[in-house]
């Protein structure tokens, strides 16, 4: 059954982010046939739709007001709410995203309505919207349905592909007018400091945990991802391993960390908790190093190899070296 859907999108250097093309793609195969719009909002957000229309939207709502730049959850559910009752869709997505994390619930008090968040897919089934999410402590995962509309959901990054942009697409632009007065006020921002890749857009994820024995250890892990290539793959750490000061918190995967959806997750010397798990059961394929057989990682791992990372990890350098 068609319906309208409604993208939130999100900018990153003056044109739509990855993510926010991976949910215009969702969302035509949602619509079944109904229109895909999407908000765009922030400095360069009218000439971000371009973008916007190559990746599948047909038309985009927007503010270049550089006030939604530093995101104020009440100015941006302001704007998304004006852009619903424009639109009318059945189905409104957001990135699993600071963003999303706060103004997805907004949206859907406003619009007495219910909220999925933290989505690893999302489809429909008979005409009615189905969202799938991790559930204790993503050792299972959960299928939720809606009985009001628009459903809401926010989708971690990489759960879909994008598709490859449209020659020549255009679409209408909708101007959402200037940001309404904000009750939040930001009294300062402090940025984490993290090279490479962002750990949630990274095709491949490496990542160590308390059993690698030290800091300095994690050069290795580095040198698995260089030898992948500093435009596929990044690094990361259990929580163990940064609670102990051996790697920056914004590296840090689990349900307290970042949570990622990889096409590669690689987890050396990484036990396997469930709080760790839920970080990263979204990735296509957990490939998992560790000296234990009996470690809970090699139960959600696709490939296992058991032995001492020391001898392992240089071994699969080489190899991944010689593959290219």
């Amino acid at each position: 059954m068609a319906q309208d859907v409604l993208v939130v999108g999100e900018l990153a250097g003056g044109a739509i982010t990855s993510t926010t093309a991976e949910l215009l793609n969702a969302a035509k195969s949602l619509a079944e046939g109904g229109a895909v719009a999407v908000t765009l909002l922030g400095s360069g957000a009218s000439g971000a739709a371009a973008g916007a229309f190559a990746a599948g939207a047909g038309k985009a709502f927007t503010s270049d007001d550089a006030a939604y730049d530093d995101v104020r959850a009440d100015q941006w559910a302001a704007a998304v709410d004006n852009a619903i009752g424009q639109q009318n869709p059945g189905v409104v997505l957001f990135a699993q995203s600071p963003v999303g994390r706060d103004v997805a619930p907004r949206i859907a008090f406003r619009r007495n309505t219910a909220a999925a968040m933290d989505c690893v897919s999302v489809a429909m089934d008979g005409g009615a919207f189905k969202a799938t999410r991790p559930c204790y402590g993503g050792n299972a995962q959960a299928v939720y349905s809606f009985t009001t509309a628009p459903a809401v959901a926010t989708v971690r990054a990489k759960s879909f592909d994008a598709a490859e942009p449209a020659a020549g697409a255009s679409g209408e632009t909708v101007d959402l007018g200037a940001a309404p007065a904000s009750n939040i006020e930001i009294v300062g921002m402090e940025a984490a400091v993290s090279a490479g890749l962002k750990m949630e857009e990274a095709p491949i994820v490496i990542a160590g945990g308390r059993g690698l024995g030290d800091a300095d250890s994690f050069r290795e892990i580095e040198a698995l991802a260089d030898a992948f290539g500093a435009d596929k793959a990044t690094t990361g750490a259990s929580r163990a391993a940064v609670d102990l000061g051996w790697y920056p918190p914004a590296k840090q995967v689990g349900l307290t960390g970042k949570v990622v959806t990889p096409d590669l997750y690689v987890a050396v010397a990484i036990s396997g908790a469930s709080q760790h798990m839920a970080g990263c059961s979204g990735s296509k394929m957990i490939v998992a190093i560790n000296r234990d057989k009996e470690a809970n990682i090699f139960k959600s791992a696709k490939y296992g190899i058991v032995g001492d990372w020391k001898a392992v990890v240089p071994a699969l350098i080489e190899a991944v070296k010689a593959a290219k």
